[in-house]
């Protein structure tokens, strides 16, 4: 290679890619090699993944726990703003890249690298979501795209260089799915799911049972809303990731959080994806429950209405813009009152409200209720009806003669 490096940090993950990414660096660039692992509640994933990556060329392993920062600083931020991609995509590994990034160029400044790598495709969002970070990070530093570089273009290839190498990879040519799993979601794509009609196996699935084979009887749950952050269940305050595993857990046993989902990537193409996403379609449905007793119509409209620009910024790579931190400051300030409780029923995959309570409700039964009440004069509707109807009027005077 013609770029002479000296040292590079590769966000590994011990994933067939990141596996056979080590060797090829040590190959083509004659570097030191660090691995970098973020633990973003990967669970059982990261147990052998220091030993494996020594093994396999580098110098030295960084193991970071980043799971209290991932779901506070991220996932919160954007489920205060109810942020979801193309109707019903949470955007779960979308917004652990950014925080991926950030770390791993501040590893790069600790051990002097001028160089870091991914292990993303070229067709994927990934690459993207990593080299935007990467630019605005550290203009200076060096990308490594190995997927942009090497002769190994396929999934079937990197599995024929791993067992030639006798690099050991968690992935057969029966069972390729690329997985991404953090504390907030687990996705599956690759293999046969390619195939946009092939209904996946349920032994694919590690995060929840099929609804089919969820409990008989329903799970009730209260969650606590403080400026728009959940911070207790059924009472009991907790931290961001614990709160975000123990209902993943409620979730996971209910068959909660499931999608398939055919997205468009920034990169032009239709992508088929298959989502876990159980804590995280519990919150998005009880933080609807409280918005919707604490939220002034008009601001609610508006916020909503600046969702898909939002969702489009993180699905595309976007989070250190300064039009996403623009747009984070308007979600959060909308914030300011959503302080209440949400009740939900978990049952065979459904997550149904049924109930929503704030101390400040903008709900007022006295006004709203079909019984007697003071404070609304029916007859004001008349007014209200014909000043609405006067436009609709002219139209259809002017028009429909």
């Amino acid at each position: 290679m013609s770029t002479e490096l000296k040292k590079i940090v590769l966000a590994y993950s011990g994933g067939l890619d990141t596996s056979v990414i080590i060797k090829w660096l040590k190959e083509q660039y004659d570097c030191e090699i660090i691995a970098f692992a973020a633990d973003v509640g990967q669970g059982q994933e990261l147990e052998p993944v220091r030993a494996k990556a020594l093994a396999t060329g580098a110098s030295k392993v960084y193991i970071e726990d980043l799971r209290e920062e991932f779901i506070g600083d991220f996932v919160f931020p954007m489920l205060r703003a109810n942020a979801f991609y193309e109707h019903n995509y949470l955007l779960g590994t979308s917004i652990a890249r950014p925080l991926i990034s950030k770390e791993q160029i501040r590893i790069a400044s600790l051990e002097g690298a001028d160089g870091v790598s991914h292990g993303s495709t070229g067709k994927g969002n990934d690459q993207v979501r990593f080299e935007l970070a990467y630019h605005t990070l550290n203009p200076e530093i060096k990308i490594i795209a190995p997927w942009r570089e090497w002769d190994l273009t396929s999934r079937t290839a990197l599995i024929d260089y791993a067992v030639t190498h006798g690099i050991p990879v968690p992935v057969t040519k029966d069972k390729p799915y690329s997985t991404d799993r953090n504390l907030f979601h687990i996705s599956y794509e690759g293999g046969v799911l390619e195939d946009p009609w092939y209904e996946p196996h349920d032994d694919m699935f590690l995060l929840s049972v099929t609804p089919e084979k969820a409990p008989d009887k329903p799970t009730i749950l209260e969650i606590t809303y403080e400026q728009g952050n959940p911070v207790a269940i059924n009472g009991e305050k907790m931290s961001p990731a614990n709160l975000l595993e123990r209902l993943n857990q409620y979730g996971g046993e209910n068959g909660i959080g499931r999608i398939d989902i055919v997205e468009n990537r920034f990169v032009g193409m239709k992508s088929r994806g298959v989502y876990e996403t159980p804590g995280g379609t519990i919150l998005h449905e009880a933080h609807r429950a409280v918005e919707s007793v604490t939220l002034d119509r008009e601001v609610a409209f508006l916020r909503d209405s600046l969702i898909p620009s939002y969702a489009k910024m993180i699905y595309n790579g976007f989070w250190f813009s300064p039009e996403r931190e623009l747009l984070q400051k308007t979600m959060d300030h909308a914030q300011a009152n959503v302080t209440g409780e949400a009740r939900l029923k978990l049952y065979k995959g459904n997550c149904i409200v049924i109930g929503r309570k704030a101390e400040k409700s903008l709900y007022n039964q006295n006004i709203a209720s079909f019984e007697e009440s003071h404070g609304f004069n029916q007859n004001d509707a008349e007014g209200f009806i014909k000043l609405n109807a006067l436009r609709l009027k002219l139209y259809a005077e002017t028009f429909n003669r």
